[in-house]
């Protein structure tokens, strides 16, 4: 799900038409103040949920994983919480002259958590490790566009014929080269993300251990993990970047009810949380009861229900467009989410470069006659399902739209839940949905390309129903292949257009992005991937 940087000596471009720009930004700064002195050594409390998975970079794409492993892990970039915008962090420069190849060197002195330095190996190393197919890593296809990224990942049912990317090249201690395939222009703001950050040399001895203790190079380093309970880090005081925290440790709790976490959260007993239940958005009811503890962000992200390709009674496009229809996004966004959320119409989150509205026309929107008449040509007989997740406040949306499904299409809908996220996760990813299943993205770092590639690719890591257009993978491959932005969001365009005849996850949803935290905490931001921005909180004495 995303993190990144730029700065000191800013990522230098050597060619005009590369130029780096911002891509989204706007929106509130998310930050919230109070007065008084503040103490470095406090300790904050976050909300949780459950991770998916043990802790690696390249097998963390979900919030429960990520909310922990973002500040235990630092990439060659960042990107700024409010904007978007990237600046350096490990990386000292990064330059190109045609988008393809880019020399990469490191600050130097950067250190991992067991004390050794961070080196252009690790970098190289840990992607050449993330990349392998036989390593089973979620997030591989973000370095698809490494040149030599098909020989250490054919693809489903191949052997690799390497071990390592050709592209990828060591030229000393703090430098190192990386050749694509073909030009990328989204190939800086990219490797912002989590799954490209380094691991230090302990991590190849033994990575099962590894990931149960990481050692990452980021400002807090890992504590404990008890199971359902809590995630502990704390601060590491030997960090370089310009993000370190003002505080000493974070105890993240997880929770099986957003309810429970809300009402420790007014008691002052929880420090954060990005999102607010029901019950306190209904009616507007947390503003009275949080007055000035509010914080806002402006999020870029998606939620949508994905439709698995991979059960035959669902991969029938009438039905899709039949349950799209049905689905009153205006009615559910007001009285369910209380105007926390407005209604989706598109796949690319506004705010986005390349966002267009209503893209979905009009099957984003609720015709009763409509979705009775594609439902009656789509044959389907049966129950429809939606599973999600209990936890997180995502129950009531869902159990929403079914109703409206129900009452619109007149079959049965069931709302299927799962104890917390990251059981629902492991569902998903091993293509076990009984039917429709919850799905929602947040930018890994702002670009169009991060709303299409890891989610509609073929097989791609977060492709939760088993999507495959080869139209739509050959003009994936295309706008991967120029160095011309707007030309290449062009051409991520046309595939959101192809994405909105098959209608494989149907749009429900945006977040506006409203979070509260604890009168103990001085400041804090909502970043716009619905994470606490570390760095900006500070705890009062």
């Amino acid at each position: 799900m995303r993190t990144s940087r730029w700065a000191s000596a800013a990522i230098l471009v050597t060619s005009a038409a590369l130029l780096l720009t911002a891509c989204g930004g706007g929106g509130s700064s998310g930050n919230t103040a109070a007065t008084g002195a503040t103490d470095p050594d406090g300790t904050v409390s976050v909300y949780g949920t459950e991770p998916q998975n043990t802790f690696l970079p390249a097998n963390t794409n979900e919030l429960g994983g990520s909310k922990a492993m973002q500040p235990m892990f630092s990439s060659l970039i960042e990107y700024r919480s409010d904007t978007g915008a990237p600046y350096n962090l490990v990386a000292d420069s990064i330059t190109t002259t045609d988008a393809k190849v880019y020399d990469v060197k490191l600050k130097q002195g950067w250190k991992f958590h067991d004390g050794t330095e961070v080196k252009a190996k690790n970098f190289v190393d840990a992607w050449n490790y993330a990349a392998y197919a036989p390593n089973g890593q979620l997030n591989t296809d973000f370095f698809a566009q490494i040149e030599g990224f098909d020989a250490v990942n054919p693809g489903k049912d191949k052997q690799p014929t390497a071990e390592k990317m050709s592209g990828l090249e060591v030229l000393g201690d703090y430098e190192f080269k990386v050749t694509l395939a073909a030009p990328f222009s989204v190939f800086l703001s990219k490797i912002g993300y989590l799954a490209f950050a380094p691991l230090p040399d302990v991590f190849f001895k033994d990575p099962k251990a590894f990931a149960d203790n990481p050692i990452g190079n980021g400002p807090m380093k890992f504590v404990s993990r008890t199971p359902n309970v809590d995630i502990k880090l704390t601060r590491f005081d030997d960090y370089q970047g310009e993000d370190k925290v003002k505080f000493k440790n974070l105890d993240i709790r997880i929770y099986s009810s957003q309810e429970t976490a809300y009402q420790d959260l007014l008691s002052n007993r929880l420090d954060f949380m990005e999102a607010l239940p029901p019950s306190a958005t209904a009616g507007g009811k947390y503003k009275n009861d949080l007055k000035d503890r509010v914080v806002e962000g402006h999020l870029l992200g998606i939620s949508t229900i994905s439709v698995p390709y991979y059960l035959p009674a669902y991969n029938n496009l009438d039905l899709r467009k039949a349950i799209s229809l049905s689905i009153n996004r205006d009615q559910i966004t007001k009285t369910v989410m209380n105007d926390t959320y407005v209604p989706a119409s598109s796949w690319v989150s506004a705010g986005i470069e390349g966002y267009r509205p209503d893209v979905c026309g009009e099957f984003c929107k609720y015709d009763a006659a409509k979705a009775k008449d594609y439902f009656a040509k789509s044959g389907f007989t049966g129950k429809l399902t939606i599973s999600s997740n209990a936890d997180g406040g995502r129950k009531e949306p869902l159990v929403a739209a079914c109703n409206s499904i129900k009452n619109t299409l007149g079959v049965e809908c069931d709302f299927l839940p799962s104890t917390n996220f990251g059981q629902y996760r492991s569902i998903v990813t091993a293509k076990s949905l009984t039917g429709m299943g919850r799905s929602d993205w947040a930018a890994d770092y702002p670009s169009i390309e991060n709303f299409l590639n890891p989610i509609y690719k073929t097989d791609a890591g977060s492709n939760d129903s088993g999507y495959s257009n080869p139209a739509v993978d050959s003009l994936l491959k295309q706008a991967d292949s120029l160095a011309d932005k707007n030309e290449a969001i062009k051409l991520y365009q046309q595939v959101e257009d192809l994405i909105a005849k098959d209608l494989p996850q149907i749009p429900v949803w945006d977040e506006k992005g409203v979070g509260a935290k604890s009168n103990k905490l001085k400041s804090v931001k909502l970043d716009f991937g619905r994470y606490a921005d570390y760095s900006s909180i500070e705890v009062l004495k």
